[in-house]
């Protein structure tokens, strides 16, 4: 289970810096006029989601590492 959670932490994390360097690249384009304010959008909203799901990973990782306890 470990295994699996940081094989997913490191898969999201991946992606998410994927999509905030697209999303700055878009961004630039869109201000140079060239449009793609659409594609601004879906990166940023996907950023935002692939960071939301690494912090859900990593909360899981430090529960199974017994780092952390769940709630009383």
């Amino acid at each position: 289970e470990i295994a699996l959670l940081a094989a997913g932490i490191t898969l999201t994390l991946v992606a998410w810096g994927y999509l905030v360097y697209a999303a700055i690249d878009v961004g630039a384009a869109a201000r140079n006029g060239e449009g793609g304010w659409g594609w601004l959008v879906v990166s940023a909203v996907g950023a935002v989601a692939c960071l939301f799901v690494t912090l859900m990973l990593v909360a899981r990782l430090l529960r199974a590492l017994g780092i952390t306890r769940p709630p009383e």
